[in-house]
């Protein structure tokens, strides 16, 4: 019931043939320093073993212009199918993982398996950040900052994908001072 939650695609496989792509709502940041972040899946899953035997991942951040293939890839097996393909995504070779990462995508985390750990329905991948690919055009130019409100991404909500909405503050400024008037 802990709800929104991020809509991702993770792809995989370090050899041409074994690339694919799962859409996955089970993810999150576990610690900054070092940066790590988790994704859960189920053993029966194709991505599953792949991932299992190549240690890595990417999680490609979802927008509403994916928001076809981010179901698609969630409901369609990539044992029977390339959904690299079938919803015209671009695999990019990853820069410090030998899995691809999806060229479209706003954002992609690339990561290292560090620990799997066999939670019941799904097994929870803890892994290392080792590299992320940001899209220039969502980069603040002042700030350095990425904005993930302009790029309209998505979240999964109780079987339904929803994008975010307008921010109503940011951290802290619940106790924020106001700048003193001068006189």
């Amino acid at each position: 019931m802990i709800y929104p939650l991020p809509a991702v695609m993770v792809s995989c496989g370090t050899l041409e043939g074994e690339h694919n792509i799962i859409t996955v709502c089970w993810t999150g940041t576990i610690c900054t320093n070092p940066p790590m972040c988790y994704i859960s899946v189920r053993p029966e899953r194709h991505s599953y073993d792949i991932i299992r035997s190549t240690g890595e991942f990417t999680i490609n951040l979802t927008t509403e212009a994916l928001a076809r293939a981010t179901d698609w890839c969630g409901v369609k097996s990539g044992a029977e199918v390339d959904k690299w393909e079938k919803c015209h995504l671009t695999p990019a070779p990853g820069v410090a993982v030998a899995c691809p990462y999806i060229a479209e995508s706003p954002l992609s985390i690339e990561c290292r398996v560090k620990e799997v750990k066999d939670l019941g329905s799904h097994h929870m991948f803890i892994a290392d950040v080792v590299n992320v690919i940001a899209d220039d055009a969502f980069i603040n130019p002042e700030s350095g900052a990425f904005e993930l409100d302009r790029a309209r991404m998505l979240v999964y909500c109780h079987g339904h994908y929803h994008s975010m909405g307008d921010e109503i503050g940011h951290f802290g400024w619940t106790v924020r001072k106001s700048p003193s008037k001068k006189r």
